[in-house]
Parts: structure tokens; C-alpha cells; sequence
């Protein structure tokens, strides 16, 4: 396993994946509906923020704000009547953010088989203190092989964000030299 979760910089003792990790579980009514009668994507969406954020600030010991959704895929919709379950865990933890993968299954309320993964997505959260500044989080201590290989795929994952936002900037700054200021 990693051990960048027990790395002496941060000051912070560890915290295993399992302290964190959470299930939210929702039935689907008519209120959640979009024009084509399935579930709307955006109640999933703030189903997935709640799950998540309640990891974050149970890894971070108090409130985290959500800095960024890096992906949200929807395999399969959701009807009415189904039941929701949301599961979420931190899956990399840097100096003050988070990542929390999230795992979006649903029990159809007319059928006796096993629930079905409909969705999935990743999330950044900053752990913040009183004021709204960022604070330390506590790493993650992976505990399972399949905990490892989320945490290296976060990593790969925060590599392609900060290179995105690097080549964004890059270019930004190049068409204002060049006068094309937007």
C-alpha cells in the first residue's frame, strides 16, 4: 500500500479509507423526473455532491467545500420508484483537498435482481476552516488493493487536471501577448 498517507510533512495522522466511507440511499419519486420521464441527471448529480461532501468532512474532521466534479459518466437512467444508493469514498488526499470517488447504483422497485450500476463520478473537495481558508486534511491510508489502484488512478487523474489548467493558462496568456485578449 501507499505511503504517502503516513508521510511525517503533513503532521496529520492517517486515516484508513473505511473511516470515510459512506452510503446515501434515495428513492426516485415524480419530483425528480425530467421531460422524458427518468430521473433527472442533475438529482443524481447533487445526490453524488451530498455523498460525497459527507466523506470529505468526515476524512477532513470538519467542513470541505467541493473545488471541482473531474467526471460524471451515466451509464443507464433512473426511474421512479427506484431506489438510489450513492456510495462514496476519498480516494487521494493531497495537503488541503480531497478526491472522493463516487458510485451511483439502483434497485429497480418492480424487479428482484441485484442493483445495477447506473453512474459513476469523481469529485475534488478543500477542506476549509471557519473562515472559508484551506486547511490540512489528514492522507489516506489505503487499506484493500483495490483502495491502491483508486488512489494511483487519483493520481493520474490530478496529473491530467493540473496539466489542463497549466496548457489553458499557457494559452490564455500567448492570444493576450498576441493582442486576442477574449
Amino acid at each position: 500500500m501507499t505511503d504517502q498517507a503516513s508521510s511525517p510533512e503533513s503532521g496529520i495522522p492517517g486515516k484508513p479509507t473505511s473511516a470515510s466511507r459512506t452510503t446515501l440511499s434515495h428513492i426516485m419519486t415524480h419530483n425528480d423526473t425530467n421531460l422524458l420521464g427518468t430521473v433527472h441527471g442533475g438529482v443524481i448529480m447533487k445526490l453524488v455532491d451530498d455523498a460525497a461532501g459527507a466523506v470529505a468532512g468526515r476524512h477532513s474532521g470538519g467542513p470541505a467545500v467541493t473545488a471541482s466534479m473531474d467526471e460524471m459518466v451515466f451509464l443507464e437512467p433512473v426511474r421512479v420508484g427506484d431506489l438510489v444508493h450513492v456510495k462514496a469514498q476519498v480516494n487521494w488526499t493531497g495537503r488541503t483537498s480531497m478526491e472522493v470517488g463516487v458510485r451511483v447504483l439502483a434497485e429497480r422497485w418492480n424487479e428482484s435482481t441485484p442493483p445495477q450500476q447506473v453512474g459513476s463520478a469523481y469529485l475534488v473537495f478543500a477542506a476549509v476552516d471557519a473562515d472559508g481558508k484551506p486547511r490540512r486534511v489528514p492522507p489516506v491510508l489505503p487499506e484493500t488493493d483495490r483502495d491502491e489502484r483508486r488512489c494511483q488512478e487519483a493520481q493520474i487523474r490530478r496529473t491530467h487536471r493540473l496539466a489542463r489548467r497549466r496548457a489553458i493558462m499557457e494559452l490564455r496568456e500567448k492570444r493576450a501577448a498576441e493582442g486576442l485578449d477574449d
